[in-house]
């Protein structure tokens, strides 16, 4: 069996100005970076603004393990397979971070004969947009410790300074510093790094909407709290346009292809924890105007990627929807059932049966809080058996949902026909006009917003604060953060804040430790357990296994 390496430097690129004519691109309209990657250029939705929408479509998953679920390779083969149908077809997914491709995760570009190319580069530095966010990021950070070193007129409290800087790499080292400035206005301060995904300037660049919105956004962003109390922001530091500066060109949507030359656009790579955990609204956007049927992703499982996708991406970028995906597993689902990881090899009816109640919870999520039309991919692998395809099929159809085999891992876009149909099918009876959130923007408090999630969407009893918590949600609400969105920072493994609770676990309560507003991105972060915003390297990472031949090429990066 060939890997996906392997496949992918089997299959040569088509000139990158091929894909973009065939979304309709003139020269004009875009910038070649190389040949076979792209930046879309912004005036590209002035010509199209009255052109209407195509079809939303949203890839989302089951509760992840590390089974693994395939929901990127899903998302590309689906687009794949329908430009087999003779639809114009467009992917849109994030971008991915330095940190998990050296570390334990790997790349992400899909896998198989569902894959993005270049995947080398697109798993590297790409076109650089990461390296801009975190420099844009450490921009900030750098004025908000000069501007106390030379006099401190805003009154920043060095022990208050809230914004990180920021790094692309996995390096736990960095989650505990100690800054010093020499001279007579040094000081001494306790801080922290975060990885950039996780930087809330990602998360300005995927949700502003242009170089003017960007700007506005990131003059709202709070570095530090001043000895009042009271919010600094980027603005007051007057350091809002040297940071767009730096993301002029990463705010533009990346194109690239599929291996069958389907147009993919890549941009921004949000934590699907920490943030909302999805591309950019602006590529989006772009997508749904070039294509009949875009597909999109949203990070880990539907809990965390299809609620901050709808309630935090939709509702303030004015999108919505048609049609969901969800993606499983036979293996995963009996690890939700309590299997060892080398015991899923083998049948086990009794297993696969506890586990779904994992997919279950999150397709009632799909179908009756966000009222998704939905269709349930099973990822197909060579072990599952008839009677536990049977089994997933039956209990999902009993709520009237479709189940369909995916094996675009294997076959590429020919492998998700199937798939295309059921989804084609959602979309020309779609949802309700109107979109449904799991609660409502305004007229309730963000405990409020918070306790409505953990109890609506996770199925706990509720969530509880600690004692900084508390404080937080009194600080904020002087501050607006009653009238934002929220994005929970939860483990993705579990529906509650303990990533051994697998499957479908009740009656729990979830713990808020801490609160912090995201001024800029324009939601506020609910920290529950032990989630870092700086991963570590596992003992045996990635990274030892990466070789560089004498030739350039690149080996065991995937």
């Amino acid at each position: 069996m060939k890997t996906d390496l392997e496949i992918a430097s089997g299959v040569p690129c088509r000139p990158i100005g091929e894909i973009a004519a065939s979304l309709g691109l003139s020269d004009s309209e875009f910038a070649p970076y190389g040949r076979n990657k792209a930046k879309i250029e912004p005036g590209v939705m002035d010509r199209l603004a009255d052109r209407p929408n195509g079809r939303l479509v949203l890839v989302t998953a089951i509760s992840p393990t590390p089974a693994g679920e395939g929901k990127t390779t899903t998302t590309i083969g689906l687009a794949d397979a329908l430009r087999r149908r003779g639809l114009r077809s467009v992917a849109a997914i994030r971008e991915p971070s330095l940190g998990p491709v050296f570390g334990r995760k790997g790349g992400a570009a899909g896998g198989g004969w569902a894959q993005v190319i270049p995947m080398e580069d697109i798993n590297l530095h790409f076109t650089g947009d990461f390296h801009a966010v975190g420099a844009a990021n450490n921009l900030l950070v750098a004025m908000t410790d000069n501007h106390i070193f030379h006099g401190n007129s805003l009154q920043i409290d060095p022990g208050r300074v809230v914004l990180k800087r920021c790094l692309d790499m996995n390096d736990r080292a960095l989650r505990h510093v100690e800054l010093r400035t020499a001279g007579k206005g040094g000081y001494t301060r306790q801080a922290s790094f975060e990885i950039t995904a996780a930087s809330e300037l990602m998360a300005v660049l995927c949700l502003a909407t242009d170089l003017a919105d960007l700007k506005r956004r990131i003059a709202r962003v709070i570095v530090a709290y001043n000895v009042h109390g009271e919010p600094v922001t980027a603005g007051d530091l007057h350091a809002a346009e040297a940071a767009a500066v730096l993301l002029k060109e990463a705010i533009k949507p990346n194109l690239v292809q599929t291996l069958e030359g389907t147009p993919v656009l890549i941009h921004g790579g949000p934590f699907a924890n920490i943030a909302h955990g999805c591309n950019s609204l602006l590529a989006t956007r772009f997508a749904l105007k070039l294509a009949d049927y875009t597909v999109t992703e949203a990070g880990f499982g539907a809990d965390l990627g299809a609620e901050k996708f709808i309630d935090i991406k939709c509702r303030l970028g004015g999108i919505k929807p048609d049609a969901a995906v969800l993606v499983a597993t036979v293996r995963a689902l009996k690890m939700h059932g309590g299997l060892a990881k080398d015991q899923l090899g083998h049948e086990d009816l009794a297993a696969l049966e506890r586990g779904l109640a994992n997919l279950l919870r999150h397709l009632d999520n799909l179908l009756n809080v966000f009222r998704l039309p939905t269709v349930v991919a099973i990822n197909r692998f060579q072990a599952d058996t008839q009677a536990e395809l049977e089994l997933i099929a039956d209990a999902c159809g009993k709520l009237g949902v479709r189940t369909v085999m995916s094996d675009v891992w294997a076959k590429g876009g020919e492998g998700g026909l199937e798939l295309a149909d059921a989804v084609t099918a959602l979309c020309a009876n779609p949802s309700p006009a109107e979109p449904a959130y799991a609660y409502p923007l305004e007229g309730m408090s963000l405990r409020g917003k918070i306790d409505t999630i953990v109890r609506r969407i996770y199925r706990g009893r509720g969530a509880v604060f600690t004692e900084e918590a508390e404080r937080q949600l009194e600080v904020l609400s002087r501050f607006g953060g009653d009238s934002m969105p929220v994005c929970i920072a939860k483990t993705p493994y579990s529906f509650t804040g303990d990533q051994n609770m697998v499957g479908a676990p009740t009656d729990f309560d979830l713990t808020i430790r801490d609160l912090k507003i995201s001024g800029g991105a324009g939601f506020v972060v609910a920290l529950a357990g032990d989630v870092m915003t700086m991963p570590g390297l596992p003992s045996s990472p990635a990274a030892e296994r990466i070789h560089l031949a004498d030739d350039g090429t690149v080996d065991g990066l995937f």
